[in-house]
């Protein structure tokens, strides 16, 4: 079912449009090229229309630091992949990320165990950021090195990951709830020359302790980086199986004064980050991407479609091994202020991130779909017991956000906000569709295509289609495209991944529909999507239903083949105090019926215990379906609880 497109739930008024950092670029690119731009849509065709005017005007709006201007922002956009970005340009990724030095907050700290948040300046990570960039060139690291970070969400990472980039070192990270085969399966293939890693963390009330599994990850990394020990849970933790192979933090940089950084300048495309797509289904993609690509599309993002000001107080609830981490961290390029947390999100209950954002003045609050679910589930209600005065945006992203987590924002959170429902991906660090400030937001739907982004939506026959459902592509090449895929010398996974569907063209694997004022509707990934008599049926359109039941706390559909076609299966993992029975198993079908169509009913709607997850939060419909379908599931180290998917083996109710 598509989104309601009828009244907006909420429109920005003119006096707010003219205040967005969206309008006065608009103002930039009417003034620059002589145009009479009034509308998001118009600014949006022009800028996929004409690809290397609006790149040029981005990378000047945005003031980005070069010791080399580029000659030619890109030669040619219609050739994916191997369009060059930039030729000639020469920058650094922290410079830019370190442009502000002042003594107004940088980072704001809440770990889940701490009473006070920590904070620091603009002036105080600049200085740390010299103190670690001197100990990891004294350590060798060089251009080109990888350095990596088993860390939580916490201002050391930041710090580590700006004093690499500043040296020319790329940098990966995955957060510290990753098993030992999870972390080689990324770690062993990069062989980082350093390795950070806190002594441990806290989740739900419990401290873990990192340095033994660390010892474990060390001894099989044939790089055998250094590894430095943050202090977090401990102040000095006993290293145990890390003595002679680990320095602690202030021992590492405590021969380093604070100094002026010397920021190696490379070119456009050098590597900043190798990303990891979730590898479910085999060993995780390694994503190199370029300082200059991620640096540009991010700071559009941030600055225009989240319209993020110096003044504003930016968090995502993220860990370190999804991209959300990445692109939040790019806000310092902006001066803006950056709130981490590291935790639960529900410790000590669903209050505790909306207490976080009164303390601190956050404005813009990140989360994902799930979290927004979870929480109406759980009947809190922000606005009835926090003030949140500052707030202006929320943003959501990782799976489909629901019609009814779109009413409950605006009814239980605040009424006067942009709530903007965000998508893209790992590949890209970014969005290919997600916030507009100057626009209204519609029940179900992202906003408006991405800036510079040649989305649209293609049908069975490779035809870009409106008002149908179709597949996600992207017709013209963007900056943060990946560079290329590490130890993939011919480039065959990379072009297996994007672009062996359609030559030339990005398929990303989402399956949207894009409507007639520009707004998109997400139905899940194509790869998941149901087949039943031979009719395409997104996944997010059954969720949607599903989630307005109380009894059901989460659920999971996946397509099952049975005597030569696929019937529907709904997995439910009830809520405390209910049980699936008849009747409520009637009541769901007859609802999911009524709002979609006959062919979304389920087949079979079996109860389990638990949904299986990625540790960065999306639903795992293709573990679930292999295992229904006796096909091994390769890699259960990218999954938050990998046992859960035993109990989707040998269901009996699903052999009738």
């Amino acid at each position: 079912m598509a989104a309601d497109t009828g009244r907006p739930l909420w429109t920005p008024s003119p006096e707010r449009v003219q205040q967005t950092n969206m309008y006065a670029f608009m103002q930039y690119v009417n003034k620059r090229h002589g145009f009479a731009f009034s509308s998001y849509d118009e600014l949006y065709e022009w800028s996929v229309t004409e690809i290397a005017d609006f790149w040029q005007a981005v990378w000047d709006h945005m003031g980005i630091i070069a010791s080399a201007d580029p000659t030619q922002i890109v030669d040619d956009p219609g050739r994916m992949p191997g369009a060059e970005w930039c030729a000639g340009a020469r920058l650094n990724f922290a410079e830019n990320l370190l442009r502000y030095r002042d003594d107004r907050p940088a980072l704001v700290f809440k770990g889940e165990a701490m009473e006070v948040p920590r904070v620091l300046t603009y002036a105080e990570v600049y200085a740390e950021v010299s103190r670690v960039a001197q100990a990891l060139k004294q350590a060798g690291v060089q251009e080109g090195d990888r350095v990596a970070g088993f860390m939580p969400n916490m201002p050391e990472t930041v710090i580590a990951m700006l004093a690499a980039t500043s040296l020319g070192a790329i940098w990966s990270s995955c957060s510290p709830d990753f098993g030992i085969k999870g972390v080689l399966d990324r770690f062993q293939r990069i062989e980082p020359k350093v390795l950070f890693t806190a002594n441990g963390y806290s989740y739900g009330g419990k401290t873990f302790d990192s340095l033994e599994k660390v010892a474990g990850i060390f001894d099989q990394l044939s790089s055998q980086p250094l590894v430095v020990v943050v202090p977090y849970t401990e102040q000095r933790a006993d290293l145990g199986g890390l003595a002679g192979k680990a320095v602690h933090y202030e021992d590492f940089v405590a021969l380093c004064a604070a100094q002026e950084i010397e920021f190696v300048q490379l070119p456009f495309s050098h590597p900043v980050y190798i990303m990891y797509s979730s590898g479910t289904t085999g060993l995780p993609k390694c994503i190199v991407q370029s300082a200059g690509g991620i640096l540009l599309n991010q700071m559009k993002e941030l600055k225009l479609h989240a319209d993020l000001k110096r003044e504003d107080n930016l968090f995502y609830f993220t860990t370190c091994g999804w991209m959300m981490w990445n692109w939040m961290v790019c806000s310092l390029s902006l001066g803006a202020t950056v709130t981490l947390y590291d935790g639960s999100p529900f410790h000590p209950g669903p209050e505790g991130l909306w207490k976080l954002a009164d303390a601190v003045g956050i404005s813009i609050f990140g989360t994902s779909a799930k979290y927004l679910a979870a929480l109406e589930k759980a009947g809190y209600r922000p606005r009835e017991d926090c003030r949140l005065e500052r707030l202006k945006a929320v943003l959501s992203t990782g799976s489909p956000l629901s019609i009814e987590s779109f009413e409950y924002v605006y009814r239980d959170i605040k009424t006067e906000l942009c709530l903007s429902s965000i998508s893209g991906g790992t590949d890209l660090n970014g969005c290919f569709a997600g916030g507009n400030p100057m626009g209204p937001v519609y029940r179900g739907e992202l906003q408006a295509r991405g800036l510079g982004m040649k989305v649209k939506a293609y049908d069975e026959n490779g035809k870009p289609v409106l008002n149908r459902k179709g597949e996600l592509v992207c017709e013209a090449a963007f900056p943060s495209m990946p560079i290329y895929f590490w130890a993939d010398p011919e480039g065959e996974s990379y072009h297996n991944a994007y672009f062996s569907e359609y030559p030339g063209v990005w398929r990303h694997g989402d399956y949207i529909e894009i409507n007639d004022h520009g707004g998109v509707t997400i139905y899940g990934r194509s790869d998941a999507t149901l087949n039943p008599g031979g009719v395409r049926i997104g996944t997010a359109e059954i969720y949607r239903q599903v989630e307005s039941f109380t009894e059901v706390l989460d659920s999971l559909v996946i397509g099952q083949e049975w005597q030569d076609d696929v019937r529907v299966i709904l997995f439910l993992k009830m809520a405390d105090g209910f049980e699936l029975t008849e009747e409520l198993a009637g009541r769901i079908r007859t609802t999911i019926r009524a709002n979609c169509t006959p062919r979304h009913v389920p087949a079979r709607i079996v109860a389990v215990r638990d949904i299986p997850y990625t540790i960065s939060g999306k639903k795992v419909e293709l573990a679930v379906r292999n295992v229904v379908h006796g096909l091994p599931v390769k890699n259960r180290d990218a999954l938050a609880n990998p046992q859960s998917l035993d109990l989707y083996a040998d269901l009996a109710a699903l052999q009738e």
